[in-house]
């Protein structure tokens, strides 16, 4: 009974201290604030146009899904959280200009967002064709598109990027190069390039701008180009950078910015949090006044239940959204159904005659098993949903299946030691009351 009792007493300790650190950093507007997405907080709405002139008809839809990803992994990069970016094709029937569409929580600035997104470079190798060497640009110093022939190497069949220096710079001084190694597909393009084109020149393009032309002195057959142009070792580690987080398969050019207020509002939040705290009064209510002391112990269950999600909130961090507060409110309604399911054990247990601890290991024990495979059936369906789903589904099923682990946790582990740290006995008066249920006295 001591060390039952200790656990109760060490549970209601960490429960306060975790309660504190919910309560003192929310509103600092810190590292552990709730973040809210784009519904909750606003944010930044970009859309960019994407040029696939140059992507065969059947490979389109690839190429923008990859280049759905690439965008996304870059914005959660930079530790936007819970970012929507898609894809969209304008005109009636579906026809008109391919678009990626950005939206970016919490972000109100529109050039900090477009920073966000940054400059990710499209790097292009181009042949240049015979007796063109000399008029590679115009007379406005921009470059000549009859000079140039298309390879079909670019920087989405790159690999890795890495900084490298290169010799032959003024002073004897060691200038940074880039390396660039391109994946099975790319290498052997470019290996074949290289073999059929000593001699000549080979064109580098980053977001259009001719950045370098060497001669191809011999066949490369490994697969490394080396990137050499006016680049400090600055410029040329965020190069490096950006191509690593994703070299676009598609260029664009960004057409449209908008900042977007939250779509529920500041009232809308105060009123759902209004609603929730009405439900959980009546529910409690409910609760004690239904299964008396397993209806106590089931509330401060849940408020510690409740006390622990908010804190993992804030330290994964979540990013709360429509979405995410609706999983968290079902996940809720699951760790209520638990206990329910623990009461009514327990009162069959109680209804044999049992002694008062051994009905509450025994009921317990009996609700575990329906309990655990409820939340297992739970925990699966969060997993696909996180697996398959977009970033908004991803956000529900992440919550969701925090919210059923903790649920389950809480109703198992802290009500039964609850319980069993009162030590009543069924056989008093008070605790024949206390531990019965509905209308029976």
């Amino acid at each position: 009974m001591f060390k039952v009792r200790y656990s109760a007493v060490t549970i209601l300790i960490l429960s306060a201290l975790v309660g504190y650190f919910v309560w003192t950093t929310t509103g600092t507007d810190g590292r552990f604030d709730f973040k809210l997405g784009l519904d909750l907080s606003g944010g930044t709405h970009l859309v960019y146009s994407a040029d696939i002139s140059k992507v065969p008809a059947a490979e389109v839809q690839d190429s923008l899904a990859s280049l759905r990803e690439v965008i996304e992994r870059r914005v959660n990069a930079f530790g936007v959280g819970e970012p929507v970016v898609q894809t969209q094709q304008g005109g009636a029937l579906g026809t008109g200009e391919h678009r990626l569409v950005v939206e970016l929580p919490g972000v109100t600035d529109v050039d900090e967002a477009v920073k966000m997104i940054g400059e990710t470079p499209l790097l292009e190798f181009k042949l240049v064709k015979q007796g063109m060497e000399s008029a590679l640009v115009d007379e406005t110093g921009n470059p000549n598109p009859d000079a140039f022939t298309d390879t079909g190497l670019t920087g989405a069949l790159l690999s890795r990027a890495a900084l490298e220096f290169g010799s032959g710079s003024q002073l004897g001084i060691a200038q940074p190069v880039v390396r660039v190694d391109f994946n099975s597909e790319g290498s052997k393009i470019f290996s074949d390039l290289t073999r059929d084109n000593v001699g000549r020149f080979i064109a580098i393009f980053l977001d259009g701008n001719l950045i370098s032309a060497p001669v191809v002195q011999d066949h490369i057959s490994n697969g490394t180009a080396i990137i050499s142009g006016n680049f400090d070792a600055d410029s040329a580690r965020e190069l490096v950078r950006n191509l690593n987080l994703g070299a676009l398969p598609v260029p664009i050019e960004l057409v449209s910015t908008q900042t977007i207020g939250a779509t529920l509002g500041g009232e809308a939040v105060e009123a759902g949090l209004a609603a929730g705290l009405i439900g959980f009064v009546a529910l409690s209510i409910f609760m004690i006044l239904w299964y008396r002391l397993p209806g106590v112990v089931a509330v401060a269950s849940l408020l510690i239940y409740i006390v622990f999600m908010l804190a993992l909130f804030k330290l994964i961090p979540v990013v709360l959204t429509a979405a995410g507060i609706a999983a968290f409110i079902l996940s809720v309604g699951l760790a209520v159904d638990a206990n329910v399911l623990i009461a009514e054990r327990l009162k069959e247990e109680l209804a044999e005659d049992k002694r008062a601890e051994e009905a509450i290991r025994e009921g317990f024990r009996r609700a575990w098993l329906a309990i655990r495979d409820t939340n297992i059936t739970h925990i699966i369906a969060a997993v696909i949903l996180f697996w398959f789903g977009t970033s908004i589904i991803k956000g529900f099923a992440l919550v969701f299946g925090f919210g059923v682990i903790v649920s389950m946790l809480s109703a198992i582990t802290i009500s039964r030691t609850f319980l069993l740290a009162l030590g009543l006995s069924e056989e008093s008066k008070m605790g024949h009351f206390l531990l019965r249920s509905g209308l029976r006295k």
